[in-house]
Order: C-alpha cells, then structure tokens, then sequence
C-alpha cells in the first residue's frame, strides 16, 4: 500500500450501494475513496464544483462525462467511454479509459490468445466498446457485437455459431438479479474461452455453464482490480507492481466468497458456523431458521402438511434469497444437496464445506427424515451428494474446539 497520499478520490455513479471500488482502492493507497451516486442532471455541476482530485467513473456515466473534460486519452478516445478523471495541476479535467487495461489483463489471464479468433461480444454499452477494442487490438480475426436489437440480435445468433470467444459484456445476471443469462452456451460448440465482466456473484449462471461444460472462463473481478490498479497509477503518477493485482484480487475474491457448511442433520454446521462467523467477523445465516421464520411454522410442521417435496421447494426458495449475497457464513439443511438446484444456487458465490462425521454420533430428536431412517442409512444415501457438492471435506467429531481448529485450518490455506 501507498501511504501518506493527499487526494480526494471517489467514484461516481447512478447505483452504488453494492460496489467492491472503495475496497479495492484501500489496497493500494490510503487515500479516501467516497461513492457518490448522481442523478445524469447533477454530473456536469458535481464535476465543474465538486471538492475533488480524481475520480473513477461507473454506469451510466462513462459518456456523460466526456464534455466536461479539457482532455480524454487515445484509448478513451477509441472506446468512446471514460472511467477515470484526473484534476490537472490548472484545475482541468483530464479523462482515461483504465478499462482497457483491465480487460487486457482479465485476458491475459485467462492464458487464452484472441489472435486470429472469432470474438462475440454481448451487449453494445462502454463496457462492449472496450472489449471490441481489445479484441481488435490481440488479432481477433472478427468481432461480432451482439445486442437485442442490432443487425446481429439473439434472435439470430446461431449465424455465429462458429465463435470461439465469448463476452458478457450486458448487466444480465448481475447481483441482485442472479441465476439469469443471456443466452446458453450451446449455440457455440467451439468455445475456447468465456469472459463475463460481472463480477458479483463470482460465477454468474453463464459462468456456472462454461464451468460444466469444461470451458476456461474469468469473471470481472481481475478486470476491476486491475483498472482500478491503473487509475491509482494516474491518481498518484506512481507504478503498482501486477503481482498487487493478482494479490488484491485473490484477497477481495475470499472475502467476498460465503462459506457455506454443508452435512447429515445434527452435525453442528450451526453451532460451527456462529463460531466461525464470529472468528471471521462475517454475518452467519442459519437457512432453517430463515425457512422456518419464512414459513411462520416448524419445519416438522412443514414436513406433516406438505410433506419433504413441499419442504424442498420452500429450501430452495431461500437457500436462493440467502446465497445470492456475499461474505457470509451459512449453515444449510442437511437435505440440501438432494435437489441439484441447490448446488448452483450455493456455487455461485460460495466455497462450500462438507462436516463429515459418523453416523453413530448424530441426533435424531425433532428431525422428520433421521426418525424414518437411521442415520446409517441416511449417511449412505447422502454421502456421494456431499462429496459431489464440496470443495472440501472436513471430517469432524463432536469435539467442537477440534473441529474449530481443522476448519480454519481449512478457510486460511
């Protein structure tokens, strides 16, 4: 981190409330970073008046703010976006596109080449405008900006079946929107590469098909470090080292990532989980106390009225309410890997764990499904669900404090 810097910095938008920007600027310099959200009519004032030294630019304003600029920089001048402002020592207003340099890195990270590639590109907003550029500029052979109503729409996409690189360039399913895409990526057998530059939730529903379908692909999360790397740079007339980049991004994606518990009935993923959110300094949410809440009724009355389908679907309902979010601690029912809906719902934002215990050591009171069946045989059925979910498999005993110190040996690898 820089120190000792003096800059009024901040970021300027319509809708802010969820922004990773301030976050990431924390780690790379101490200057304070405000967001401040602007009706289109205030921008021209806020930049002709306003008490700053540099600012960042985000939807719908990267246009806007081009005719209030003394100066804007080739790249910016290219995309026809600018996301960066910097005051000149006379008081001028000096504009940037750092986007290309985010997204040229979010490439290159990728360790895929555009050159001599077909590039399709949804959407045709700034955000496409910097993807067409740098498509062009790494060699891609052709590139295809798609929108819904341009010469090349969804409706006859397939022409582009032929596309080896993907790009999400649109704000579909972006949180608080989840579990949506644009379109499905089998209209395009030939991808090599899937790019979306959303980058909350981690694995938009796009992502989530490239990833079953064995397709390299990246969220939007390098991209934004990086810019924001960049626009430090211009901030401060300084040089950030790219392995800050790769470390600021590793370190927001665990921050930001929930923690999700899963298990047989009765294993302590609750009483677990309030301790790790507790160690961790995160919110912990208990998704059958939420059902339950949700329902105005216990969930053994849920099971006597309608029955386990009934229940599952109520699950469901708020596992996705609850998942969506980011940075939690969340304990789940221990059914929650029966429906496959439940996995992508926990994917996309999370990194799961399995409390694996034995059977012998697990309750049965007040729990509908471990009375019908002993908890052997539920084990049994369940077991190969829980494996198939996790990113890793705890075993655990009763002993809490053991338990305690196997899981956070897990979380901070």
């Amino acid at each position: 981190m820089i120190k000792n810097t003096n800059i009024r910095a901040g970021l300027i938008g319509a809708k802010l409330g969820h922004s990773f920007s301030p976050r990431i600027h924390k780690e790379f310099a101490d200057y304070p970073y405000d967001l401040i959200e602007l009706e289109e009519a205030q921008v021209g004032e806020f930049l002709q008046t306003g008490d700053f030294d540099a600012l960042n630019v985000t939807i719908p304003y990267k246009k806007t703010v081009i005719p209030f600029l003394a100066e804007i920089s080739p790249e910016a001048k290219r995309i026809g976006a600018v996301n960066t402002i910097v005051r000149r020592p006379d008081g001028s207003l000096a504009g940037f596109n750092t986007d290309y340099a985010g997204f040229s890195d979010l490439v290159r990270d990728c360790g895929v080449s555009l050159k001599g590639k077909k590039v399709v590109i949804l959407g045709s907003g700034g955000a496409s405008r910097t993807a067409v550029t740098v498509a062009g500029d790494m060699g891609a052979r052709a590139v295809v900006v798609v929108s819904r109503s341009g010469e090349d729409n969804y409706d006859n996409i397939g022409r582009h079946a032929d596309a080896e690189i993907l790009v999400n360039a649109t704000p579909v399913g972006m949180y608080p929107k989840n579990g949506v895409a644009p379109l499905s990526l089998e209209v395009f057998p030939k991808l090599e590469a899937v790019f979306d530059m959303i980058y909350n939730p981690a694995r938009t529903e796009l992502l989530l098909e490239a990833e079953g379908l064995g397709i390299p692909y990246r969220n939007g999360l390098l991209m934004l470090v990086s810019q924001a790397r960049r626009a430090a740079e211009l901030f401060l007339d300084t040089k950030i080292d790219d392995l800050e980049v790769k470390a600021v991004t590793d370190t927001i994606a665990r921050e930001t990532e929930n923690i999700i518990l899963v298990g047989m009935p009765g294993c302590g993923k609750s009483t677990l989980g309030k301790r790790i959110a507790e160690r961790l300094g995160r919110k912990f949410v208990d998704c059958d106390e939420a059902l339950v809440k949700a329902a105005g009724v216990s969930i053994p009355e849920i099971f006597a009225t309608e029955g386990e389908e009934g229940f599952r679907a109520r699950e469901t309902a708020v596992l996705a309410d609850i998942a969506k979010e980011s940075g939690l601690v969340i304990a789940t029912g221990g059914g929650v890997v029966t429906r496959e809906r439940n996995y992508p719902l926990m994917h996309q934002n999370g990194r799961i764990l399995f409390l694996d215990i034995k059977p012998d050591e697990l309750p049965t009171e007040g729990r509908p499904l471990s009375q019908k069946k002993s908890p052997a045989v539920l084990y049994a059925e369940r077991l190969p669900l829980y494996r198939a979910v996790a990113d890793q498999t705890v075993p655990i005993t009763r002993n809490i404090e053991e338990n305690m110190t196997k899981i956070m040996e897990v979380l901070t690898k």
